[in-house]
């Protein structure tokens, strides 16, 4: 650690924004497509004037540093800091270095391509609490003076400057495809976030709740919470199962509760976010390196 930042943290997060400036020189700005957020507006400088975007990419953010640093914390402050410069930096080397692919005839690809470059940079950075500024700190302020949720400002902004950009300088064309690479863009940081951890969680109600957690946690070495429920028809208290499990995990739970007890109630959820013993640590409490 270096004044309590995590090496590795900074090193993940620089190469999420050398993987994302890849993507926005080599396929969006060659390409003409567009792009949501601060990047988006940078993008738009490029394409209306020129403007090079590892410098308005600065010239934008450094005002909000000042306005945001209290909000986002001392740690996720630098974090941004590194995110953002690191884009400019890596923006600045790939225009100078740029690899021709000429794609302009195949946008699909250039979409496609745009928004996996884009989606695996930002998981990554976001993955290891980062971000590159711009609009995660205007969220942030306006959740916290106006009440609004981050998400929504996000998206509001994003569609304000993709708008923006089909006014300016896209054709319909160019614009059908940026929303393309958005949504791929979108898809694939939320697979980044989520899919290394993504987990089912299922409450289980049975009538032989006893040997159906004794069977879950001597044969699939998972534990299971009992949890106190009450029925709304009968009137009557009974307990709940409830365990996760690996995704790739959940037909077996199915089969090994039906196995015992064939009318049992299940109802499986999504978790999006799993920590602790059997998902991010071992058996001896320790951190699971993935």
């Amino acid at each position: 650690m270096i004044f309590g930042l995590k090496i590795r943290n900074i090193l993940f997060i620089l190469i999420g924004t050398a993987i994302m400036s890849f993507g926005l020189v080599n396929f969006n700005m060659q390409n003409k497509l567009a792009e949501g957020g601060f990047t988006g507006i940078t993008l738009l400088f490029y394409f209306l004037w020129n403007w090079d975007p590892s410098y308005s990419n600065l010239i934008l953010n450094i005002p909000l540093f000042f306005i945001g640093w209290k909000i986002l914390g001392r740690n996720a402050f630098i974090y941004t800091i590194i995110g953002t410069v690191g884009l400019s930096v890596f923006l600045w080397i790939f225009q100078r270095y740029p690899i021709d692919m000429p794609l302009q005839d195949d946008l699909t690809l250039a979409a496609l391509f745009a928004g996996v470059f884009l989606g695996i940079g930002l998981g990554i950075i976001f993955r290891y609490g980062g971000t590159t500024g711009g609009v995660d700190i205007i969220a942030r302020l306006v959740q916290k003076y106006i009440g609004w949720g981050m998400g929504k400002t996000m998206f509001l902004f994003d569609l304000g400057v993709i708008a923006l950009s089909v006014i300016t300088y896209l054709n319909y064309k160019q614009a059908m495809y940026t929303l393309v690479a958005v949504f791929i863009s979108a898809k694939v940081i939320d697979f980044m976030l989520e899919g290394a951890y993504s987990a089912r969680g299922a409450m289980i109600i049975s009538e032989k709740n006893e040997q159906i957690a004794k069977k879950i946690m001597e044969e699939m070495d998972r534990g299971v919470t009992v949890l106190k429920g009450y029925g709304s028809f009968t009137k009557a208290e009974r307990e709940v199962l409830y365990c996760v499990v690996a995704k790739n995990e959940i037909i077996r739970l199915k089969n090994l509760v039906t196995s015992v007890d064939p009318h049992a109630f299940i109802s499986v959820s999504i978790v999006h976010d799993v920590h602790g013993e059997g998902f991010t640590l071992d058996e001896n409490k320790k951190p699971i390196e993935r």
